[in-house]
């Protein structure tokens, strides 16, 4: 009692309380008291926890403390100690710099949408900008190497500025900053800010504590975070295409990826959020919108309940994962068919997807519905059976043909990609051979190539020995792209003298005079800017534009045009 009479200045009470731990005497298993009786003991108890409650609670030892009960969502958002408007960019002028996929350009107009709430400006110029935010990739070394580097030279360059300016901030927003938050911040001290995939709502605090002198990081991933609620500002060139993001992260724990460490377990966003955002750039013009993920055909939206079927997820044939099979949810198939439905003159695509997730539904969606791509992504990284275990991705050399079979079966003029990596962990001149061969015997028009490149984390890196010489890794890539080339220089052939429906994009990089544009199967067209007839027959001309459909017949340097669907 001492010492509460020294410290009882220092309280407000509002409550006598007695404290009734000295008067009670001490239960035990073995009762001192052998005749006391078992109701005696329970009232002695329940005296004891009523007095217990009758005491001081936390609020009688704060003074003018007021209770606020603070439901879900209320605090999305919001920090106590920040008042808000010091939140706001007052206009400062933001500067991005993005790297790596197609998601990591979604990144930067869902960061560029929060940031211009709250007041920014976006800026092209380097030289004018008060913050610079670089969208980083960590899916191989060389990928982070490139940002390191350029670290280096934003580093000088914000040196100089403090002479004349007042200070840039640099910060560093996706995989890189999970990834590497310890080397960013602590080792190399290159950033003032550091915000991982699922923390851009937290920028303009993040901006804020980077003001005031300090180093600012959030890169916690998140289970439930889509931005389902933030509609990106988009920048695609001319307005004309766009990216819309449908799920985020990846379930499927290949062992060389790191993408299940940098941007976490699959979540996918609402359909009405996604139809939302098709629906508003239909209105303003896009003519060709991207459905992106990091396994983008496994979307699932457990949202809708009653419109949710409660069946398991549908697999390719021949395929398994990691993972139990996944129940109930609207799937890619659903999400796909209303998408296509929004705007029947828009074109629809999707990246980047897995071979486990296209079931018949899906195939026959797209062989049906006409503004959905004959093109599919099909990664296979590997053509060997042994190595593809060891990717752990779930299928065999054998499966992925047949399933191969069955796309082309069900989309004769379908057109498809792929990813290869040369040089896995254990890969041996047979195993590379076979990956030759299925290059050969699928025929890609399209292909993506890299020399594997172990990253931290990740299943190969604590299971697996990166064995293959790197002047091996480089002479097989040489191999693989070689061949690559060569049959898609014979699968596009088979384009010469056919008509093919063609988005033009603008004018063409090699010359002044011609522009380019895509066709159905993702094929670069480039052709003669020339007027043209603006309905079949008609003796009205009008001049393409970039968003014009044109059928354009292809041949060697020449092209001829058949007619438009040119709006005038």
């Amino acid at each position: 009692m001492e010492y509460l009479r020294t410290l009882k200045p220092l309280f407000t009470m509002t409550h006598q309380w007695i404290p009734v731990g000295r008067t009670l005497p001490r239960y035990c298993s073995k009762l001192s008291n052998s005749a006391a009786t078992s109701r005696e003991r329970r009232t002695t108890v329940d005296k004891f926890k009523t007095r217990i409650s009758s005491g001081p609670s936390l609020k009688d030892f704060v003074t003018g403390v007021s209770t606020t009960r603070v439901t879900d969502g209320e605090h999305s958002g919001k920090h106590a100690y920040l008042s808000e408007h010091l939140e706001m960019g007052n206009s400062r002028k933001v500067y991005f710099e993005t790297y790596g996929c197609q998601m990591n350009v979604n990144d930067t107009e869902i960061a560029w949408s929060i940031l211009q709430k709250k007041g920014y400006q976006r800026t092209v110029d380097l030289n004018e900008a008060d913050v610079v935010l670089l969208v980083t990739c960590s899916i191989r070394e060389k990928a982070e190497q490139t940002i390191w580097n350029r670290l280096q030279q934003l580093t000088a360059m914000k040196k100089k500025r403090l002479k004349s300016h007042a200070p840039m901030k640099i910060g560093i927003l996706g995989c890189m900053a999970e990834r590497l938050k310890t080397e960013l911040l602590e080792r190399e001290k290159l950033v003032d800010v550091l915000a991982g995939p699922d923390a851009y709502r937290d920028l303009p605090r993040l901006l804020t504590v980077a003001d005031g002198g300090h180093q600012a990081s959030n890169v916690l991933l998140s289970l439930e975070e889509t931005y389902a609620d933030v509609m990106p500002v988009h920048h695609a060139p001319q307005g004309n295409s766009a990216f819309v993001s449908i799920m985020r992260g990846c379930d499927n724990m290949c062992s060389y990826c790191i993408v299940p460490f940098t941007r976490g377990r699959e979540r996918s966003r609402p359909v009405s959020s996604i139809l939302e955002e098709v629906r508003m750039l239909s209105d303003q013009g896009v003519k060709e919108v991207t459905l992106l993920g990091q396994n983008v055909n496994s979307y699932r939206d457990t949202t809708e309940e009653q419109s949710c079927s409660s069946g398991l997820t549908k697999l390719s044939r021949g395929f398994k994962t990691v993972y139990q099979t996944k129940r109930g949810g609207l799937r890619f198939s659903d999400l796909l068919d209303r998408v296509s439905r929004v705007d029947p003159d828009m074109r629809i695509r999707f990246t980047s997807p897995h071979p486990k997730d296209f079931p018949d539904e899906v195939l026959h969606l797209i062989a049906e519905r006409e503004n959905i791509c004959k093109q599919i992504h099909l990664p296979a990284q590997s053509g060997s059976s042994q190595v593809l275990k060891a990717m752990r991705r779930g299928y065999t050399r054998e499966a992925y043909l047949d399933l191969v079979k069955n796309i082309k079966g069900i989309i004769p003029d379908v057109g498809l990609s792929s990813d290869f990596i040369s040089g896995f962990c254990g890969e041996s001149e047979d195993d590379h051979q076979q990956t030759l061969s299925l290059i050969r015997e699928v025929g890609y028009n399209v292909g993506f190539l890299y020399a594997y490149s172990m990253r931290k984390k990740t299943h190969a890196f604590h299971r697996l020995q990166d064995d293959v010489p790197a002047e091996v890794k480089q002479r097989r890539l040489e191999e693989v792209i070689g061949v690559f080339r060569e049959e898609a220089v014979r699968v596009n052939a088979a384009l010469i003298g056919s008509t093919q429906l063609v988005l033009v994009e603008g004018d063409s990089k090699r010359a002044a005079n011609d522009l380019c544009g895509r066709t159905d199967g993702n094929i670069r067209v480039i052709f003669p800017k020339e007027d043209v007839a603006v309905q079949p027959g008609d003796s009205n001309t009008a001049p393409l534009c970039a968003g014009d459909y044109v059928l354009v017949k292809v041949g060697y340097g020449s092209y001829r045009y058949t007619h438009s669907f040119k709006e005038v």
